[in-house]
């Protein structure tokens, strides 16, 4: 009977313990490629340049979540549309803090890495 109290007591205080938080550098490895695969064609075909930008794409993923990296990206390709519609993108302030902090994890990296 102790034995399963003890157990009982072990299992409560378990489901009470804050779950741990996801870790921050949860990209997927599709993203993570299509980085390295972008920051090559830009910096050069070598395996060191291949090293220096997945360790960027390494350091940007330790600062901004995923889903702001997404949300970055579609902001990117947007505000590249012509028109109106993608106005939106290219003036509005939430778009442009997003983009200022995308460089300033991009400029991390970089000084990190490169």
């Amino acid at each position: 009977m102790p034995v399963r109290i003890a157990f009982i007591l072990a299992a409560a205080l378990l489901a009470a313990a804050p779950a741990a938080a996801s870790p921050a550098n949860d990209y997927p490895t599709a993203a993570r490629a299509d980085y390295v695969i972008a920051c090559m064609a830009s910096n050069g075909q070598s395996h060191i340049v291949m090293e220096k930008c997945a360790c960027s794409i390494d350091a940007i993923a330790d600062r901004i979540t995923y889903d702001d990296y997404t949300a970055i990206e579609t902001v990117k390709v947007m505000a590249d549309q012509p028109g109106e519609r993608a106005g939106i993108f290219r003036s509005s302030g939430w778009a442009k803090d997003l983009m200022d902090r995308f460089r300033q994890a991009q400029v991390a990296a970089d000084r990190k890495c490169f």
